[in-house]
């Protein structure tokens, strides 16, 4: 896999105060624009491209900020933020999924022995994690995409909140309901990753990782219909199943992001600890096309590359494919990365993406 190059995204002071720039996780193109979330807030971001006298994309800037709380009615209030994770769009619509994880407090350095080991059994729940949104997406007057609240009849809607999250259909479950009071960091759930095909979306999680295998969960969301500001899951198929899980053998890491390539879904792939590295994208070929459960053993799967990472800082937690190819004809996907390092800070305030390429999946 090839960095071929480097492009800013520029954004605002207050989202620079807010650290959106630094605690980047989700992306997807949409024309000439990217969709953008950070982790800490409850905000969605969209950045426009800059382009060269050759028409090639040197950076992203013009930030318009969509606030989550003005169009779905967040279940902890509009301030409290909602660990967004992964960012989807298809059919006229951008969806976009907090990480439904638990979170142990962190040791704070310079603590005495005896509050830190305080800190370390607190596990706290933020019901803003805990939410799958879609949001209707319309053409403004200057030709750029926005997301509204309400379009002819297609609403804003969420799922969650009302004893209806992912995480609440999984309580029975046989191999993720021992891991839904288990903080993310310890391998508990922790969703990172979202993608859409046709009227499906596959939701990818960090962990847990079970026995090295790497956990897809496929579910089929519909308006519901006493409640067009609700979502709820249809039955995938004909039968009464709400969700699939496949299992993915990615070499013991979990799932970072979710991108559709066609029929294919690339995979970023990282540890689901809390560790630096190795980070990977995969290809599952033919995912879409798949019509039940699965065991995907690592013949199935391609690896694509291998992306770089840091110590401590540069993780990749985002990924989108780009609408350019270069002359050898390879698509190209954009990365963003969380806890940049120092030289990927610009002196502008933005920050910096990789664009890589990489062979076609067959």
């Amino acid at each position: 896999m090839i960095v071929e190059r480097r492009v800013e995204l520029r954004f605002s002071q207050e989202s620079r105060e807010a650290e959106t720039h630094t605690n980047l996780s989700a992306v997807r193109q949409d024309g000439r624009c990217l969709w953008v979330a950070g982790d800490e807030t409850a905000t969605i971001e969209r950045l426009t491209a800059a382009t060269d006298g050759a028409g090639r994309v040197t950076g992203y800037d013009g930030q318009r900020t969509v606030r989550l709380a003005d169009l779905v009615d967040l279940p902890a209030g509009p301030d409290e933020e909602a660990d967004l994770e992964g960012l989807a769009r298809a059919n006229g619509w951008l969806w976009a999924i907090g990480s439904h994880s638990l979170k142990r407090k962190k040791i704070k350095p310079g603590q005495p022995d005896a509050k830190s080991r305080k800190r370390l059994a607190s596990v706290v729940r933020e019901e803003n994690r805990f939410v799958l949104a879609r949001l209707p997406l319309v053409t403004g007057d200057d030709g750029l995409p926005r997301v509204v609240a309400d379009d002819g009849g297609r609403r804003a809607a969420l799922l969650g909140g009302h004893k209806d999250s992912i995480t609440d259909l999984l309580e029975d479950d046989p191999h993720l309901a021992p891991f839904l009071a288990i903080p993310s960091k310890d391998n508990g759930i922790d969703i990172e990753g979202v993608a859409a095909h046709g009227d499906r979306l596959y939701i990818g999680f960090r962990g847990p990782v079970l026995r090295g295998w790497a956990v897809l969960l496929e579910i089929r969301p519909e308006t519901h219909p006493r409640d067009p500001s609700r979502l709820r899951l249809r039955p995938l198929d004909d039968g009464d199943d709400l969700y699939r899980t496949h299992f993915l053998d990615l070499g013991g890491l979990g799932i970072r992001d979710l991108c559709p390539h066609g029929d294919d879904l690339l995979i970023l792939t990282g540890p689901s600890m809390d560790l630096d590295g190795p980070v990977r994208v995969v290809a599952w070929p033919g995912a879409a096309t798949v019509d039940a459960p699965g065991i995907v053993p690592a013949t199935d799967l391609r690896v694509v590359g291998e992306l770089p990472y840091g110590d401590g800082d540069d993780h990749a937690e985002g990924i989108a494919l780009l609408d350019e190819t270069g002359e050898d004809g390879r698509p190209k996907l954009l990365v963003v990365y969380d806890s940049p390092s120092e030289d990927r800070l610009t002196p502008e305030g933005g920050v910096l993406a990789d664009v890589v390429s990489f062979e076609h999946t067959d």
